[in-house]
C-alpha cells in the first residue's frame, strides 16, 4: 500500500523501491508515481492550500494507481498464459499508426521521446501492452451486453427521485444594467418598456432592442428554467407569475429586470420513454464493472501477487 508518511513528491530513496510483484513482474514506486502524476497535477490545483486533504487524496490516488498497474500486469500475463499471439511486426504497425495520427513523422517522435527520457523500444512496448490490455478487456468485459426491458423499468421505478424535475417556467427576460446602486434611469427605462409592451410591442422585440443580458439576440429567451437557476429575487418574482404575465421591474443593486413567463410546467418525474436510453447506458456500465471485477478477481486467484 502507499506509504502515507511520504512527502510530496515521493522521497528519492524510494523512487526505485518495489511496490508490488505480480508473478515475476515488479511494479516500482517510480512507476506508480509516474502513473499518478497527471492526476496529481489536478489534485494540487484543486486542493491548493489544504495540505492535509491533499496528502489524503494523493495517498488514495497512489493506491488506486497501484491497483490499476497490478490489474494491467494480470491482463498481460493472461495474454501469455492463455496462448494468445500477435504477428512479429504488429508492434511496428502500432508505432507507424501512432506516428501518422499524432507525430506526423518519425523524427518528431524521436525528439519527443528524447525530451521525455524514453526510447523507441520503450514506446513500442508501451503501445503493444496498451493494445493487449484493451483487446482482452473488450473480449472479457466489453462485449455487447443485453439489458432487458424489465431491468430498465425496475431501475426507473426504484430511482424515481433521480428523475424528478422541479417546477419550471419558459422564461424571457430583459436585463438593464445600472451605473450605480442608486441609478434610477434603468428603472424608468424598464417602466417605459413595460408600457410599450402593454401598448402592443412584443416582449421579444423589446428584449432584442434594449436588453443587456446574454440572451439579447435571442429576444431574451432563457428557455425552460427551474427555480434553482435564478437568484432568489428573480425566482420569487418569476414563479409568482401566471403564463403570459409580465413582471413589474425587479430591482437589484446591479440591474433591473423585466420577465415574461410564456409557459408553466409543474414538477414531475421524467417519463420512462424520455430517459430509457440513459438508464440502459447506466445499467450497461454497471454490468461491465461487475464483469470486469469478476474477471480480475479470477485472474488474481491464479497469480502470485505480493504488496510491499
Amino acid at each position: 500500500m502507499a506509504a502515507s508518511g511520504a512527502a510530496l513528491p515521493l522521497h528519492a530513496e524510494l523512487a526505485d523501491g518495489v511496490k508490488a510483484v505480480v508473478n515475476d513482474a515488479a511494479i516500482t514506486y517510480s512507476q506508480v508515481e509516474e502513473f499518478t502524476m497527471p492526476v496529481m497535477e489536478t489534485l494540487q490545483r484543486q486542493y491548493a492550500g489544504q495540505p492535509e486533504l491533499l496528502r489524503q487524496k494523493y495517498d488514495e490516488t497512489l493506491r488506486d494507481s497501484l491497483e490499476q498497474l497490478v490489474e494491467r500486469q494480470l491482463i498481460l500475463r493472461a495474454f501469455i498464459v492463455e496462448g494468445y499471439h500477435l504477428p512479429d511486426d504488429f508492434a511496428d504497425q502500432l508505432v507507424q499508426e501512432r506516428i501518422r495520427d499524432r507525430f506526423g513523422n518519425r523524427i518528431t517522435l524521436m525528439k519527443t521521446l528524447q525530451a521525455q527520457g524514453s526510447t523507441i523500444e520503450q514506446f513500442r512496448k508501451e503501445l503493444l501492452d496498451q493494445y493487449i490490455v484493451q483487446a482482452l478487456r473488450i473480449k472479457n468485459v466489453a462485449q455487447e451486453i443485453m439489458i432487458s426491458p424489465y431491468k430498465v423499468e425496475n431501475y426507473y421505478l426504484t430511482h424515481q427521485d433521480s428523475f424528478k424535475i422541479e417546477d419550471e417556467i419558459k422564461l424571457r427576460m430583459i436585463v438593464l444594467n445600472k451605473t450605480s446602486p442608486d441609478d434610477t434611469n434603468a428603472v424608468s427605462l424598464a417602466r417605459e418598456i413595460q408600457s410599450q409592451i402593454k401598448g402592443g410591442a412584443t416582449f421579444e422585440q423589446m428584449a432584442a432592442v434594449y436588453s443587456q443580458g446574454s440572451q439579447q439576440h435571442e429576444g431574451g429567451d432563457w428557455g425552460w428554467v427551474g427555480r434553482s437557476v435564478l437568484s432568489k429575487e428573480l425566482a420569487d418574482a418569476a414563479f409568482a407569475l401566471k403564463a403570459g404575465q409580465i413582471s413589474d421591474p425587479v430591482v437589484t443593486p446591479e440591474s433591473v429586470y423585466l420577465m415574461l413567463v410564456e409557459q408553466i410546467r409543474p414538477a414531475h418525474v421524467k417519463p420512462l420513454g424520455e430517459i430509457r436510453s440513459d438508464i440502459e447506458k447506466t445499467l450497461r456500465v454497471q454490468e461491465q464493472a461487475r464483469l470486469e471485477k469478476q474477471w480480475i478477481e479470477g485472474l488474481k486467484k491464479k497469480t502470485f501477487i505480493r504488496y510491499f
